[in-house]
């Protein structure tokens, strides 16, 4: 089988250990709970489904493969995911992360991580020093996105795997924004990767999904222990939907990044507005270091307005786009941080990243280019 990702998209690789007898070309929807038993100690192999589902392992493999990994997780969101993530530490363990993630993850880490006992540092991860001047004994490991949500900051990650190997701690990477076609983590050192597969990787906005991937067997063998025992994983449907939308992952990042940098370049012209934020704008600090470790630049946007009544009159008056949370579906979709993604992170450390009433976040989708540019122009201009 090919190892070009365009293939693996729709074909997987050649290693499924589930064989499909009848051939059927769209992999099947096993929507069952439960599995019979040929005799007393005879198992077909898959006995219950919160545990084993073919559908589930045929999209875990093919994720797996993608991500270049041993081993992948399929959960029932992309928080579930991160939470079964941080259930392989221990009360006292130091988790040193991006200050700029997406706004779930920081409230489970102030709350939840908390009450468990984690030790937790949120520092500017574009500079290697931040997180060295944190660094405790009881260091575990070193949590990222990048880009970064929303404030699409980027993260080196083959020097933050020399850091984490110099001081042998786990390398997390969140690689959401970018998708296993535009960059693969593992390959640069990381440990685990983890992805909001209701994003980019199911791509129609119709289902919710989170994956974890690991570089090692016994990592990935005690992820699927956390997951079997806590029970978050991925219904048999949302597998068998993703599979489907996952087969169009590769076309639909090259049209939704051309259309990302168009936007992004004729924002920047627009009165009432100040700043874009788009890692493939070469003026982004992150530019180099992006194009050095991804072959792309995704489709997410954000901007700041010159005022907070500029970035309401835009969210009242889109009309082709959606203002919605989530991102990364066939329609583009323009979400207002302050107010859905992020209100949980402390005003304090909101205002120092720049999450105000004036940023907006835009998920620039496959509608025609100019059609999108067009809806926001009015929008402005209203």
């Amino acid at each position: 089988m090919s190892n070009h990702v365009e293939t693996q998209c729709i074909h997987g690789n050649s290693d499924f250990s589930f064989r499909e007898e009848t051939h059927s070309v769209a992999f099947p929807l096993y929507q069952t709970a439960t599995f019979g038993h040929l005799g007393l100690g005879h198992s077909t192999g898959f006995d219950y489904t919160r545990e084993k589902n073919p559908t589930r392992q045929h999209l875990e493999e093919t994720i797996t493969a993608l991500e270049h990994g041993v081993d992948t997780v399929a959960f029932s969101s992309g928080m579930a995911a991160i939470s079964a993530c941080f259930e392989l530490f221990r009360p006292g363990d130091q988790i040193i992360c991006s200050e700029d993630l997406y706004g779930g993850t920081t409230r489970l880490l102030n709350t939840v991580s908390a009450k468990n006992g984690l030790t937790v540092n949120f520092v500017d991860s574009t500079n290697l020093d931040n997180m060295r001047a944190v660094l405790t004994p009881a260091a575990k490991a070193l949590y990222i996105e990048t880009p970064s949500n929303p404030m699409m900051n980027v993260t080196d990650l083959r020097a933050c795997a020399a850091l984490a190997k110099e001081h042998g701690l786990l390398l997390i990477v969140d690689n959401t924004f970018l998708s296993p076609y535009l960059q693969n983590p593992l390959t640069l050192g990381a440990d685990i990767v983890l992805h909001s597969g209701s994003k980019f990787i199911s791509g129609h906005n119709d289902t919710i999904a989170g994956f974890l991937t690991c570089a090692d067997q016994e990592l990935a063998d005690r992820v699927r222990l956390i997951a079997k025992t806590t029970g978050g994983m991925l219904a048999p449907f949302d597998c068998w939907l993703t599979i489907r939308g996952l087969k169009t992952l590769s076309v639909r990042m090259e049209r939704q990044q051309a259309n990302a940098l168009a936007v992004a370049r004729w924002l920047q012209g627009q009165p009432g507005i100040e700043k874009v934020f788009y890692v493939g704008l070469p003026e982004h600090p992150g530019y180099a270091v992006n194009a050095a470790q991804a072959k792309g630049s995704g489709s997410m946007i954000s901007f700041r307005t010159d005022t907070a009544e500029t970035a309401h009159k835009i969210l009242n008056q889109v009309k082709l786009i959606t203002f919605a949370e989530s991102l990364g579906g066939t329609e583009s979709l323009i979400t207002y941080p302050l107010t859905q993604t992020h209100p949980d992170v402390p005003e304090k450390m909101r205002q120092r990243l720049g999450i105000t009433d004036t940023l907006l976040r835009l998920s620039v989708g496959l509608e025609y280019v100019d059609d999108i540019i067009c809806d926001l122009k009015q929008a402005l201009e209203a």
